[in-house]
């Protein structure tokens, strides 16, 4: 098994370099490979990316200005070479170190598809309004569906990249997460929860995520349920 950990990146200078390192240190149970598309970085980010061209795990693409994150996931998806895909963002709020623990139900052939799931608490969450955001959505998606499922907006997805490209995944921004599991939902695909940590960053920091996409969620999970036919 062959495992391509897909790094969209989006001026991330400050924290770049900390995260490639602390992917590429973690002892994995299987081959790796770290595909990293910047999305048009205009704050000097793509200076950075020389000093990763020496370890040939590593592989970087450009897009030539910002396009969203379900874009460079899907650009990244389609130049990974490996079984399995799995996102991880480069701004350190999860740690690559438990990406072994998402891996261990699939290899045990517990699982095919494995979500990292979060709990939040006083130490690592952004504000109440994030938090509550996060519920509604999930809840959402656990009452149109008919599942459980404690956390649709993790970043931490793991999924086989051939079920990955079936389906097809087109939200340019962060939508891409809803339309990614209501469509898993859509076909009967549960995935299998697995608790990992979690450490918000702020809006100053440069935590880009806002209200307007929680609602763009909600209607992106009700397009996928109740269409005639899966959507785009």
């Amino acid at each position: 098994m062959k495992l391509s950990i897909l790094m969209p990146v989006y001026n991330e200078f400050a924290t770049l370099t900390t995260a490639v390192k602390e992917v590429l240190r973690v002892e994995y149970p299987c081959d790796i490979e770290l595909v990293i598309v910047d999305d048009g970085s205009t704050d000097g980010t793509r200076d950075l990316y020389e000093s990763f061209e020496s370890d040939p795990r590593v592989s970087v693409h450009l897009h030539p200005e910002n396009r969203g994150k379900g874009a460079a996931i899907r650009t990244a998806a389609e130049k990974a070479t490996g079984d399995y895909v799995i996102m991880c963002d480069a701004d350190l709020e999860y740690s690559p170190a438990e990406i072994p623990a998402l891996l261990a139900p699939v290899l045990s052939n517990e699982a095919k598809v494995v979500y990292g799931t979060r709990t939040f608490g006083s130490h690592n969450a952004y504000s109440y309004l994030y938090v509550l955001g996060n519920r509604g959505v999930t809840t959402a998606a656990n009452i149109l569906f008919n599942c459980y499922i404690s956390d649709l907006e993790t970043c931490f997805k793991l999924v086989p990249r051939e079920l990955y490209l079936d389906l097809d995944i087109r939200q340019q921004g962060f939508g891409m997460e809803a339309e990614l599991t209501g469509k898993l939902l859509r076909r009967g695909v549960r995935p299998y929860e697995v608790p990992i940590s979690y450490k918000a960053r702020s809006r100053e920091e440069g935590k880009k995520l806002t209200a307007r996409d929680g609602v763009e969620a909600l209607w992106i999970l009700a397009r996928q349920r109740f269409s005639r036919r899966p959507t785009s």
